[in-house]
């Protein structure tokens, strides 16, 4: 009877094996989240040690950052270069299509100027013997002691080849003294297509003024007479 009239109070227990303190500290989820991160940041450090470009020094840096700027300023230098190259090719193409059309048109003027030049050819009378090459104009002046001569030969067609000739000159004349001459003068090669002009001036022995020239024309070193004409001296 004693065991059950016990007067102390029963108290309560939350566990069958009695009272249990809670343990305070860290918890271990945080302590390894902890120990990973320093362990990649060791690792990380680690390979830019090992593995990794060499970091600068202040002088290396300071020198790199001198030849960055020394770089930007030679590439605006080159850059400006280009720019002016380029205005420059684009202000002579613009000179060249200028002085092509330029061109064309002088061209255009010489091809007309040839084509009048080529009907009044074609409009003056031939040689009168008929020859061809004939002397189908001729001029001849006393020029300060000097003969001036100005001849226009043509062939009878413009299908001909050139016609390599020399004229020879013989001049009848008179000497201050008023003794009255004829002498030849040397051979004056020319060559010419299907017409052309031979022109200038001779000098006249011991001051004779010439009074009447006679041009005879052969070819190269044929000496065959193949055109002649006679004139008087204006």
């Amino acid at each position: 009877m004693a065991l059950f009239s016990s007067r102390k109070p029963v108290v309560f227990q939350h566990s069958a094996y009695g009272a249990t303190r809670r343990r305070r500290g860290v918890p271990r989820w945080l302590m390894l989240i902890l120990t990973g991160i320093a362990l990649g940041a060791g690792g990380v450090l680690f390979l830019q040690s090992s593995y990794g470009p060499p970091r600068l020094t202040a002088e290396e840096s300071q020198q790199l950052h001198h030849d960055l700027n020394a770089a930007n300023i030679e590439k605006q230098r080159l850059q400006a270069q280009l720019d002016q190259f380029s205005h420059g090719q684009q202000e002579a193409q613009s000179n060249a299509s200028r002085f092509k059309a330029e061109l064309d048109t002088a061209r255009a003027r010489v091809a007309e100027q040839q084509a009048n030049i080529t009907a009044l050819i074609d409009s003056i009378p031939a040689d009168p013997r008929g020859t061809s090459p004939g002397i189908s104009s001729a001029t001849f002046r006393n020029v300060e002691g000097n003969l001036d001569y100005q001849l226009l030969i043509m062939q009878d067609s413009a299908d001909k080849p050139e016609f390599n000739g020399k004229m020879t000159l013989v001049v009848e004349g008179v000497y201050p003294n008023g003794r009255v001459a004829t002498i030849n003068l040397d051979p004056i090669p020319f060559t010419v297509g299907h017409y052309g002009f031979v022109r200038g001036q001779v000098p006249l022995p011991n001051g004779m003024r010439a009074r009447l020239v006679t041009a005879r024309i052969t070819e190269g070193e044929d000496t065959r007479l193949r055109a002649t004409r006679t004139l008087r001296v204006r």
